[in-house]
Order: C-alpha cells, then sequence, then structure tokens
C-alpha cells in the first residue's frame, strides 16, 4: 500500500478564497516529511494548477460551475491515473467539491465504492434550495445525483454513490437547512451527527466503518477539518463549535483509515488565512500524520 501525495489547490466551489493556499502550506510546514516519519511510504504526486474563489454573480445559483467542474475533471483523471499505478490517493484540498473527483477518478476502477463523509456538514442542498449557489454545501447532493447535473454526471455512473454506501460522519444538525432534513429522513444513508455520539466517537467510528465494510469492497474517506471544533483548532475555512474536539477527530480518523478496503482519503477546507503565524498547522500535520500509523500497519502486513 504506497500513497500517492496529490495536491488541488482549489477554492473554486468554497465561500470564498483562501483554501487554494493549503496544499502549499501543508509542504512547506513538513507534511510530507511527516507522512514518512509515521512509516508510510508516499509518492508525491504534484499539484494541480491553482483555481481560486471568485463571485459569479450571473449564477446566484450557481457559483462558478464550470470552473468548479474543471476542477473536479482535472481531480478524477489525476486520481485515476495514480489507481493505474497502484497508489492510493491522499488528496490534500481544497473544497469539498474536490471529493467529486476523487470518486469519480476512483469508480473507474473501484465500481463496489463506499464513502465516509467525515464533515461538520452534511452538504445536501441543492441548486434550488441553496442561500449560498455555493457548490461544496452540495458536495452529496451532487454524489447522490440530486445536485447539479453536470457535476452529478461527472463519473462514469450516475449517481456517483447510492445511498446505503454512504456514512455521515460528525455533522451537527443545526447547520441542517429544513430541505435537508427532509432529505435525510428518507434517506439509506447511515448518519452519525456529533450530537448522537454520547461521548464515544471512537466506537461509533469503528461501528459506521465496519457496516460500511460490509456493503462494500472498496472505502474513500472525506475529511473535511471544519468536523472540528474551531474554538479549539480554527483552521477550517468554515467554522463549526460544539464540534468533535481535535483528540476525538484524530482518533476517528485513524478509525476510518485504518480499514483494509481504504481506497482514498481526501482533506479538505483548510484555509491559512485563518492561521497567519503558521503555529496552526504543524500540530495539525503531526496529529494527522499519527492518524495515519493505521495505513502504515496495514501496509506492512501485505
Amino acid at each position: 500500500m504506497k500513497v500517492g501525495l496529490i495536491g488541488v489547490p482549489s477554492s473554486a466551489g468554497a465561500h470564498g478564497p483562501g483554501q487554494e493556499k493549503a496544499p502549499s502550506a501543508l509542504r512547506k510546514a513538513g507534511f510530507l516529511g511527516a507522512l514518512r516519519e509515521a512509516g508510510l511510504e508516499v509518492e508525491d504526486l504534484g499539484d494541480l494548477p491553482v483555481a481560486r474563489f471568485a463571485p459569479d454573480r450571473a449564477n446566484r445559483k450557481r457559483q462558478s460551475q464550470s470552473l468548479v467542474v474543471r476542477v473536479a475533471r482535472q481531480v478524477a483523471d489525476t486520481v485515476a491515473t495514480a489507481v493505474e499505478r497502484d497508489l492510493v490517493p491522499l488528496v490534500l484540498g481544497g473544497d469539498c467539491t474536490i471529493t467529486l473527483g476523487v470518486v469519480a477518478g476512483l469508480l473507474r476502477y473501484q465500481p463496489d465504492l463506499g464513502l465516509i463523509y467525515f464533515d461538520g456538514d452534511a452538504d445536501l442542498t441543492t441548486p434550488e434550495t441553496t442561500h449560498s449557489g455555493i457548490f461544496d454545501s452540495m458536495g452529496v447532493s451532487h454524489l447522490i445525483g440530486k445536485g447539479d447535473p453536470e457535476l452529478a454526471h461527472i463519473g462514469p455512473r450516475f449517481p456517483l454513490i447510492p445511498q446505503d454506501r454512504i456514512v455521515l460522519f460528525g455533522f451537527h444538525p443545526y447547520e441542517i437547512e429544513p430541505e435537508e432534513s427532509r432529505l435525510l429522513e428518507t434517506s439509506s444513508m447511515q448518519r452519525y451527527p456529533v450530537t448522537s455520539m454520547d461521548h464515544r466517537p471512537v466506537e461509533l467510528a469503528a461501528e459506521a466503518r465496519a457496516r460500511l465494510e460490509e456493503r462494500a469492497r472498496a472505502i474513500a474517506v472525506h475529511f473535511d477539518v471544519d468536523v472540528m471544533d474551531s474554538a479549539e483548532i480554527p483552521l477550517a475555512d468554515w467554522p463549526h463549535y460544539d464540534a468533535l474536539s481535535f483528540g476525538d477527530a484524530m482518533r476517528c480518523l485513524s478509525v476510518f483509515v485504518g480499514s483494509q478496503k481504504l481506497a482514498a482519503l481526501v482533506v479538505t477546507e483548510i484555509n491559512p488565512d485563518h492561521d497567519p503565524d503558521g503555529l496552526l498547522v504543524r500540530p495539525f500535520i503531526d496529529a494527522f500524520a499519527d492518524a495515519m500509523r493505521p495505513v502504515a500497519a496495514n501496509a506492512a502486513r501485505r
């Protein structure tokens, strides 16, 4: 199990600029070295072209659609190339819409795919229900075929992932719009809101992983850092409070990436503009690298 590191410096689908700086900031702070020190074999595949947020006044319900689609397609091609070479993609974003490209690329070779969506939001708004028109708040909707039609059709099948192959883990109900709630009520997605964890998030992470492993032959993990409490580590582009602690989030991540079926990991929503002195990025990297040790352990067993 060799990891292929891919940077996606894009804020195309975000609420504002900043996230496009994350891959560079993480690299400069020692991200690659920390992974290798944790025992991972990593090949650096470089970064895709920068795509920076800009307001799209002509498409208020579909902000920067053409740029978001272009980035997602670039990600899909790059991920597919990594999979062809037997690499497990580790994709550094960038906003949440890059996960669409990761899924689309994986599906070319791994059609029996499940997704752990480890995120502070459910991301189930649509162009019809959105207030902002921002595409990364619609990420799961695109995946299940209810979002923007062009994004929802970027992969080899439609919908990209059946709802019963998706786990929503760590989202906060107070961020859910009424239309999102109605969709969730009838959905077969597994749901683990942060408010239902009762001080046992790691145990529930193991349960969620096991349930998805029973249904899918390969598992992608989407990790949005806004699943962590921004009062503790304010790196997220869109802050969340009363969320998982930094430590609990990293322990849950370690459970998810410890799956023998791990197909890819996506890290999204880090905004280095929230850390101008670079005081938060290095502690994040150290904890993240430690959480990745099960990947190295699984590789050693093969």
